[in-house]
C-alpha cells in the first residue's frame, strides 16, 4: 500500500532469491531441502542462461531446459498479479 511496504517487500524477496540463485554459492553445495527450494526461484534459471550465453556461447537449443521453467514461473506470476490487481480494484 505504501512505498515503505513496497521496499520492505522487495528486500524480503530479493535477498533470499539472490542467495538461492547459485550466484554466491553453488546450488550443489546447498542442503538437499534448500536445493529443492531453488526450483521455484527464477533467478536460478536466469543465471544459468546468462552464464551459458556470455561464457559458453550457448544458443536457444542448448538452454531450452532453462527457458521453459522460467516461462512457467512468469505465466504463474503474471496470472497472480492480474488476479490481485482485479481483486484490489473492486
Amino acid at each position: 500500500m505504501t512505498q515503505q511496504q513496497g521496499l520492505l517487500g522487495a528486500f524480503l524477496f530479493l535477498v533470499p532469491a539472490i542467495i538461492l540463485s547459485g550466484f554466491a554459492t553453488p546450488i550443489a553445495n546447498m542442503p538437499e531441502l534448500v536445493q529443492d527450494l531453488t526450483y521455484a526461484n527464477p533467478m536460478r534459471y536466469f543465471l544459468v542462461i546468462v552464464r551459458g550465453v556470455f561464457l559458453e556461447g550457448d544458443g536457444l537449443r542448448d538452454l531450452w531446459s532453462q527457458y521453459w521453467p522460467l516461462a512457467i514461473i512468469a505465466a504463474l506470476s503474471m496470472s497472480a498479479a492480474a488476479w490481485l490487481f482485479r481483486h484490489r480494484m473492486q
